[in-house]
């Protein structure tokens, strides 16, 4: 979709003097520097018809966009220009109904093809900062220092469809000083000159005198250096090759080499020509010589006996420090201890001793268990401290995440001061008086640990299906806040805590988590009778009920995902060992539906969490609130800043970005089967993730006339009026034996007329609202339909004359196999029944399974051999026979065909969120 500027157009008048020689002009990029290019060609008298840049990012236009909207310059955002490598329709024709002589691209990300690119009668020319061919392609002022180039500069060409191969229109050079970085090159000559050179461009071609100057081939370079593992140090090498690579490389990727054990990345690199100041010496990787920690920062050497010296050091955890306080902050930042904090760092050296009896002497980089500790080791630490120390309490995490000893009284310094914790978690909640408790809930958007605003400020409405009045305003999440919560989930699957932490650990937490949740059950339940207008009682037993059991069962799989070893053929005279690893997937995305906000969040997030990985989670527009107080409790529980993220919102908007996101590795989706398929479909295009779908049904119940009639009646309304048929396994036809049909139909209708509808927070209500009007709205559609195809309705089809999103329990009989409501989902409380001939079982499995859904499905009968034989042959995930919506969280749940792929709860559940490595060595 094009997003169109300001389409006011200046009146120049054509016969003023004003415009001789002067062009109509696309500008096509983005930036500071197609900003000032876009200035200064409309000062000197050219008239920009049209901008085109890049989106908004983070909901803030990029410079070029804001300066050419303020002057009412024709403005066109455009997320790409091409698919599969054609021009796409819409912007081709955007661009050219702009009607430019000559395209200027000062500063472009995007790939413009070739039709744009010679569709103006003077074509277009392009910026580049070197001096072509030299360092074509990208990272030319990276090159520019990492080959030590005494010359820098840039080069405005005329584009071809090469790779800034273009005939030459003009170049500009500067001398490059010995000690310049990126930065000052570019802010130097690059950024102010190009500007000038641009313009001076523009106005050679207007007058006609631009040249056309062929480039030659030789010394060209198109080598990016985005990549890390790109960037090591090579140390047999003089200073000024290795002050180069490193400017060369300062701030992206960033050079690196081995210290200690770890990566540690170089920055801010100078060459030392004064003599070299004193310091105590570094071991090095890979050098020949050691470094020097000086009070100005680290002292390197080449392989020539000259020096440099560079400012920062940053590990691997991503903490940067001046390199002068390498030895003094070691890889963290340090406190300074009081006489109290030293008399209490000695007694723990104390204790570590008489722990690790083989050490002979406990120094700051003496590590735990490289020592020789073992788990029982812990408590010991743990316990002794305790009872030496005043009472300071300790977790076994503390000492799992700190192992080093300077480390860990760091952390138990940081402990008796109160700053190892948290910043304490701040909720704007809305407070509300009801179900004889003041419930408070969240509503803002949780990304990174934090209740916070959407980005751009925009909120909704949650509506309370009871009434249909406003229970508050939600944040509605944008594309900004989609990519914050990713790159949250990232970082802390990457970097944070979580990503260190063992499994029983976070086992542990995801215990703590389940704990939370039973012991607010209360107020959840009542949340989700609010927002979803889920019977108390029932929300109370299953919404919430199943949600702590699910939490806890998959909290005792933490530590028990194992791999195998696997026998293989043996190349003689060597052997192998061949064995295999499950490791989690990264971050997850989980989509989720309205009917149990809940537990659908916790039948996939428990699963996702137990394997290891970190997620957003977006739930229905609909019902956000539990998903949010549940945000709200895995703060309490200790989860890690961002592990878990919730962000409310659209579908369309947030859904759609999390499908197509790029560092999103699995997304887990609850929905419909048209949204499953577009789900697929995005996740397959974008980087395909992997992806697990739970979709719609048309769960057929089949009842034989040996059945037990009395149970099925029973069993047969739950199966279609439980959680108010909103319920992705409710039997959306009901198949039943001629000879006991009627008898069946008169009992159910009467069992209907003695269910109570009302307040779903009264606790002897049976049959709450709809979840929402749309929905309500459909459902009465549905009845209308069927009454036109010619089944009977037996009962209700109406809405239930009061406040709020009510509709009677409905039952329709005599319906054939070809009408919609025996192929259609209506996802709420209608009866399908149709009749079947006694004694027909081929007859009417063939029609159960006569549905491209296969969710579920149920059998009543008391033969068992009959029963078995049905379940069989039944093409569903789920088969019940004499009882329905019988799940349990040890048990797999899933469908076939178009209900989608996948299991949620049971073992299988956490293979959706793992993968698998296979691991094979010689020996």
């Amino acid at each position: 979709m094009l997003r169109w500027g300001s389409q006011a157009l200046r009146r120049f008048s054509t016969g003023r003097v004003y415009f001789k020689n002067k062009l109509k002009l696309a500008l096509i990029g983005q930036s500071l520097f197609g900003q000032e290019v876009y200035s200064h060609l409309r000062k000197e008298g050219h008239r920009v018809v049209g901008v085109f840049t890049v989106p908004d990012k983070d909901g803030k236009a990029d410079p070029l966009a804001l300066a050419a909207e303020k002057d009412g310059t024709p403005v066109f955002k455009l997320p790409k220009w091409r698919v599969k490598g054609k021009t796409i329709k819409e912007v081709a024709e955007a661009y050219r109904s702009v009607g430019a002589d000559l395209n200027v691209l000062p500063f472009c990300t995007q790939f413009i093809p070739m039709d744009i690119i010679d569709s103006p009668k003077h074509g277009s020319i392009i910026y580049h900062p070197s001096i072509l061919p030299r360092h074509r392609g990208a990272s030319a002022i990276n090159w520019t220092l990492i080959m030590g180039d005494k010359k820098a500069g840039f080069s405005v060409f005329w584009a071809d469809d090469g790779l800034d191969t273009g005939p030459i229109l003009l170049q500009r050079s500067c001398d490059v000083e010995p000690n310049d970085t990126v930065d000052a090159l570019y802010n130097r000559f690059l950024f102010p000159e190009g500007i000038k050179a641009m313009v001076e461009a523009v106005q050679l071609i207007a007058d006609g005198k631009a040249p056309r100057i062929p480039q030659p081939e030789e010394g060209a370079t198109y080598e990016g250096i985005q990549k890390k593992e790109n960037a090591e140090i090579s140390w047999d090498q003089s200073a000024e090759v290795l002050h180069n690579w490193i400017r060369g490389h300062d701030k992206v990727p960033g050079a690196w080499t081995e210290i200690n054990g770890q990566m540690v990345t170089f920055y801010g690199s100078t060459l030392l020509n004064s003599s070299v100041p004193p310091g105590e010496p570094l071991e090095i990787k890979g050098a020949k010589k050691p470094g020097l920690v000086t009070k100005n920062g680290l002292v390197l050497f080449g392989n020539d006996g000259k020096a440099l010296m560079v400012r920062n050091l940053q590990f691997e955890d991503g903490k940067m420090i001046p390199a002068s306080q390498y030895f003094s902050a070691g890889e963290t930042s340090v406190v300074e201890l009081t006489a109290e904090e030293v008399k209490v760092a000695e007694t723990i050296k104390v204790i570590w001793a008489g722990i690790l009896s083989n050490v002979p002497i406990i120094e700051d980089s003496t590590d735990f268990f490289k020592s020789g500790a073992s788990s029982m080791d812990v408590a010991r630490l743990v316990e002794e401290i305790r009872q030496k120390c005043g009472g300071l309490q300790l977790q076994n995490e503390d000492v799992y995440m700190a192992t080093k000893f300077e480390d860990f009284i760091q952390k138990v310094v940081r402990k008796l001061r109160g700053e190892d914790q948290e910043a304490e978690l701040v909720v704007d909640y809305v407070s509300k008086e009801v179900n004889e408790m003041m419930v408070k809930m969240p509503y803002q958007c949780f990304i990174n640990g934090q209740f916070t605003d959407a980005d751009d400020g925009k909120t909704y409405d949650t509506i309370n299906p009871t009434d249909g009045s406003t229970i508050c305003k939600v944040s509605y999440a944008s594309l900004a806040d989609v990519d914050k919560a990713v790159a949250a989930a990232k970082d802390a699957f990457e970097n944070g805590e979580w990503g260190r932490m063992n499994a029983r650990e976070r086992g542990r937490l995801m215990y703590r988590l389940a704990d939370l949740l039973e012991e607010n059950q209360e107020e959840l339940a009542t949340i989700e009778a609010l927002d979803s207008g889920a019977v108390y009682t029932l929300a109370l037993k299953t919404h919430i009920g199943m949600s702590v059991q699910t939490f806890r069962y998959f909290a005792g799989w933490c530590d028990k995902i194992q791999g195998s070893t696997i026998p293989i053929n043996q190349a003689r005279p060597n052997r192998n060992l061949t064995f295999t690893k499950k490791e989690p997937l990264g971050v997850c995305a989980i989509i989720i539906p309205w009917n149990y906000p809940l537990m659908m969040l916790a039948w996939k997030s428990a699963a996702c969490l137990a394997a290891g990985n970190t997620l957003v989670l977006k739930p229905a527009q609909v019902t956000p609130l539990t998903a949010l107080k549940f945000a709200e409790l895995s703060v309490k529980a200790g989860f890690p800043k961002g592990v878990i993220n919730i962000i409310p919102g659209s579908g369309g908007i947030a859904g759609q970005r999390l499908s197509e996101h790029p560092d999103i590795r699995k997304l887990g989706f609850t929905g419909s089967t048209p949204i499953g398929k577009q789900i697929m479909k995005s996740c397959a295009v974008s980087n395909l993730k992997k992806v697990s779908l739970e979709l719609g049904g048309k769960s057929p119940l089949i009842i034989f006339n040996d059945c037990e009639l009395e149970k099925a009646v029973r069993m047969g309304m739950g199966a279609v009026f439980f959680n108010k048929g909103e319920n992705c396994i409710a039997a959306g036809r009901l198949f039943v034996e001629e000879s006991i049909h009627d008898e069946f139909v008169t009992r159910v209708v009467e069992e209907i007329k003695k269910m109570k509808i009302g307040d779903p927070l009264d606790r002897s209500t049976d049959h709450g609202p709809q979840n929402h009007k749309a929905h309500l709205e459909k459902l009465l559609q549905y009845c209308e339909t069927g009454v036109k195809e010619g089944a009977t309705l037996v009962y209700g089809g109406r809405q239930v004359q009061r406040p709020g999103f009510f509709m009677e329990p409905t039952v329709f009989t005599d319906v054939e196999d070809h009408m919609y409501l025996a192929k259609e989902e209506s996802f709420g409380p209608i009866m399908v029944i149709s009749k079947f001939q006694n004694g027909d079982i081929d007859g009417v499995l063939q029609r159960a399974n006569n549905t491209e859904y296969g969710l579920a499905s149920g059998v009543f009968t008391r033969d068992i051999n009959k029963a078995m034989y049905v379940s069989e042959k039944l093409e569903a995930g789920t088969v019940f026979i004499n009882t329905y919506n019988k799940t349990d969280v040890a048990a797999p749940f899933g469908g076939v065909k178009q209900s989608g792929f996948g299991k949620d709860l049971g073992e299988e559940a956490l293979n959706e969120y793992l993968k698998t490595k296979t691991v094979t060595l010689e020996y």
